[in-house]
């Protein structure tokens, strides 16, 4: 059977029936499951071997349908669902018991979103059903940003893919809670600081969305604690405010080894870097969103060159940039060179 389509009538009934389904969201491909079947939930874990205490964020695709899995809305969450519902915005409540325990890593809260991609939307009409879905991929790899990537590592567990194309985001939602009528970031993402800044000048930034998580530590939000995002490759990632410091040692980097390197650079700094035989220079585009649509599909390429080392351009901890650093930072497991 191919399990690859766009029927979405036989998706829902995947989900109804308790299986796990890939599906399209604007940010990354999700796999998902009835939220309120614990069973169900448990083979999203088993198929991504993902770690117990990281919760899953779920996916609605109305109102009604938010204020069934969650309580206590308050008016700053408002004035966020208005701002930016449908949308890469996942926003923590106080979780109603019928969202399983599983989803949420027995905190008591769940992290809801209403993802802006109508096969996801629908999907979850059709199910009359919660989605719980990360993203989709093996835990610590690279997420899916197109069926292509995903299909071989997931299919085995999968009862149906729906292709929709490449993700037009190419990073996770960003996750919010509101503490104390304050919105703390728990993960950047799309929805930058300063967008939020708009609707509400009562923002912060976790501070462990750039530095490392003790083992033994809680986190809120996926994406804040264990290994993420990352190709087998190990990762390093370059640092400055001026490019070309980044360039100069990226270049300096090259002369000294004779390793099998790639680099991730900017389309500006492509013909800047050194060309050898054993150098890939790997293009992540012109803009910030370019590079955010490129960056998991890039980090996965790096393994299919066989690389030995990967260096990789970093970006200033602005807007978008600061939803990319993130991702760039956990790749290369906190490895930071600053120039």
């Amino acid at each position: 059977m191919n399990k690859i389509g766009q029927d979405i009538n036989l998706a829902s009934k995947y989900i109804i029936n308790g299986d796990i389904v890939v599906f399209p969201t604007e940010t990354v491909y999700g796999i998902g499951a009835d939220a309120t079947n614990k069973e169900a939930v448990d083979k999203i874990f088993k198929a991504k071997k993902r770690p117990v205490d990281n919760p899953i964020i779920v996916h609605i695709c109305d109102l009604e349908m938010l204020n069934k899995v969650a309580v206590n809305i308050g008016e700053i969450e408002k004035k966020l669902i208005h701002k930016f519902w449908p949308g890469p915005l996942s926003i923590i409540f106080k979780s109603k018991d019928c969202i399983s325990l599983n989803v949420t890593a027995g905190l008591g809260s769940v992290a809801v979103r209403m993802p802006n991609n109508t096969i996801a939307l629908e999907l979850i009409k059709v199910s009359n059903k919660p989605i719980a879905a990360p993203s989709a991929n093996i835990s610590s790899r690279p997420s899916g940003t197109c069926i292509e990537d995903i299909y071989e590592e997931l299919e085995p567990t999968v009862s149906y893919f729906i292709d929709g194309g490449n993700s037009e985001v190419g990073i996770e939602s960003t996750v919010v809670r509101v503490i104390d009528g304050v919105v703390n970031i728990l993960r950047p993402g799309k929805i930058s600081i300063e967008d939020i800044l708009k609707v509400t000048d009562k923002v912060i930034m976790d501070d462990k969305c750039l530095n490392k998580v003790n083992d033994n530590e809680q986190v809120l939000s996926p994406g804040m604690k264990h290994r993420h995002y990352a190709p087998s490759t190990k990762c390093i990632a370059i640092c400055s405010s001026e490019h070309n410091n980044i360039v100069n040692k990226i270049n300096e980097l090259i002369n000294y080894s004779n390793d099998n390197i790639s680099v991730m650079v900017t389309s500006d700094n492509v013909d800047k870097i050194i060309k050898r035989s054993n150098v890939n220079i790997i293009d992540l585009g012109n803009s910030l969103d370019e590079v955010s649509t490129k960056i998991f599909s890039s980090l996965r390429k790096v393994d299919k060159l066989n690389s030995d080392i990967c260096y990789i351009q970093g970006f200033e901890l602005s807007e978008l940039g600061t939803g990319i650093m993130n991702r760039i930072i956990r790749a290369c497991n906190h490895e930071v060179i600053y120039v």
